[in-house]
């Protein structure tokens, strides 16, 4: 199968990083991460795997990204109110990037996640128990600085990711949520394709 982009075959963990980086953001992100003291800190969801997208349709890495999010994970404060507090020093931290950047906090999403959605959500025990759980399959993708590099979280794999292979992820079975989101995907990278299961 030959790809936007030119890829054949699923690429190597480091394929993706050098993708993820040619957004600058995500790299000013990841530079900047550390410095924010966020317990289990990582960049994650759309702003990686939409750029692996863009740099595989040959647009520029940072095209239509509306946002960059953080995740980590805090159990001794599930207030809106603490992650409120987060999210201004992440403000302050990459003000003038002209980007908006959230961070959420892993420990609280099942707290509001029923009531906002309108499906059920486990407690979770760390910031990857959230990246598992990203609606779409092969979107489910974290990087963060570590003591030799970046680290990639990516429990499913690549290779559909490069694949344009949007399949529901079974351990967040919410079908209607599913498909709005594969189909606002697919109308952005039109290669893309919207598998059943």
């Amino acid at each position: 199968m030959t790809l936007p982009g030119g890829a054949a075959s699923a690429p190597l963990p480091e394929q993706f990083i050098r993708d993820a980086l040619q957004n600058r953001h995500n790299q000013a992100i990841l530079d900047r991460l550390p410095s924010l003291g966020l317990p289990d800190a990582w960049l994650v969801a759309g702003c990686l795997f939409q750029t692996v997208w863009n740099v595989r349709s040959s647009r520029p890495p940072e095209s239509q990204i509306k946002d960059y999010d953080l995740f980590y994970f805090d159990p001794s404060d599930l207030s809106e109110a603490a992650e409120a507090r987060i999210n201004e020093q992440v403000d302050a931290c990459f003000s003038g990037q002209d980007i908006v950047v959230e961070a959420k906090n892993q420990a609280r999403v099942h707290t509001w996640y029923e009531d906002y959605f309108g499906f059920p959500y486990p407690a979770l025990g760390r910031s990857t128990d959230g990246i598992d759980r990203f609606l779409v399959r092969c979107t489910c993708v974290g990087l963060k600085p570590g003591a030799s590099g970046l680290e990639l979280y990516a429990p499913n794999g690549l290779a559909a990711l490069y694949q344009g292979a949007l399949s529901p992820n079974p351990l967040c079975p919410h079908r209607p949520l599913f498909e709005k989101k594969a189909k606002a995907y697919r109308e952005r990278w039109s290669w893309l394709n919207i598998l059943s299961a």
